[in-house]
């Protein structure tokens, strides 16, 4: 809270999440507080990730983000949904909140992980978040979230004034479904939304990359586009197909690699070596040596070498 130029992005970032965590904190009956838990976590920002692996707006590792129903594999990362992992930030807090039976300690167990608070609560025997020895880390992450309460809720009696219109808008998206039998770009999805690349991309930072991936998926689009979105992208799946083929260029080169998946097996003969051997086929000793995961040039009578045709 000593950066001025960090708590000024927290005053323009909460206007533009603050309002959906604030709508599901209330339909889920938890405590108004709990939103700046995602301000001392990841500052707000959109692409956060720890030097521990943490990633998004709640920061959760890998293993976390999975048991909470996220999904992370290397075309995309739910921890960077902005909405799917408040939800699964919400049922993780509730969890914690069930098991330790205060909000300190569960947010305690938030930042420290649950495991260590058991631990410390057991060796202690003491459960009380402000009686506990806990890292050094965690034993400040209560002061640091009532800190930027106090500032947030009332920046102008600690010296921040934001002009008017300087805080960031309210994210306004719909979410739609979309289904195609090869890759996405998103900027066929603007296109259809009469929108920017950019804008489709802040709005799905979980996919990685450029690309919707094949299959069904969800998305989120500018708010206006939903109802009009299906008939208008279903006129761009010529361009969806020729722009995956110019950008998936591995896909032509498996097919031509099935068609040269058949192969001869033939034994070393006393005599042979790599060279003779790619004279009598007609082909590179280098590729014999790829096909047949060979580092030097020595082969053995009776060993067997691949061939393709």
């Amino acid at each position: 809270v000593y950066n001025h130029a960090q708590v000024y992005l927290w005053l323009k970032r909460k206007s533009r999440y603050f309002p959906h965590i604030d709508k599901r904190l209330k339909e889920e009956g938890l405590p108004d507080d709990l939103k700046y838990l995602a301000v001392a976590e990841s500052d707000l920002m959109d692409y956060a990730y720890s030097p521990k692996g943490a990633a998004g707006h709640w920061q959760f590792i890998r293993s976390t983000g999975r048991r909470y129903g996220l999904s992370i594999n290397k075309r995309r990362d739910e921890r960077l949904n902005f909405f799917k992992a408040t939800d699964a930030a919400f049922t993780y807090l509730k969890e914690l909140h069930d098991e330790f039976g205060s909000w300190t300690l569960a947010m305690a167990a938030y930042n420290c992980g649950e495991i260590r608070v058991r631990k410390e609560i057991a060796e202690q025997r003491v459960h009380d978040y402000y009686r506990m020895n806990l890292p050094r880390e965690t034993e400040r992450y209560i002061f640091r979230i009532i800190a930027i309460k106090l500032i947030l809720s009332d920046p102008e009696k600690y010296g921040y004034y934001l002009p008017e219109g300087e805080e960031y808008p309210e994210i306004n998206a719909e979410q739609v479904w979309i289904r195609s039998k090869v890759p996405v770009h998103m900027r066929i999805i603007a296109e259809a939304c009469n929108t920017c690349f950019k804008e489709i991309k802040e709005l799905n930072p979980d996919y990685r990359g450029y690309y919707i991936p094949a299959g069904l998926h969800e998305i989120y689009v500018p708010k206006g586009c939903a109802g009009t979105f299906p008939e208008v992208f279903s006129r761009y799946s010529d361009q969806v197909q020729k722009e995956a083929k110019r950008a998936y260029p591995a896909k032509r080169r498996a097919r031509k690699k099935k068609k040269h998946s058949k192969y001869k097996v033939y034994v070393v003969k006393k005599g042979d070596t790599l060279a003779t051997i790619a004279k009598t086929f007609g082909v590179p000793i280098s590729k014999i040596k790829k096909w047949n995961n060979l580092s030097k040039n020595i082969i053995v009578p009776g060993q067997s070498i691949k061939i393709y045709e």
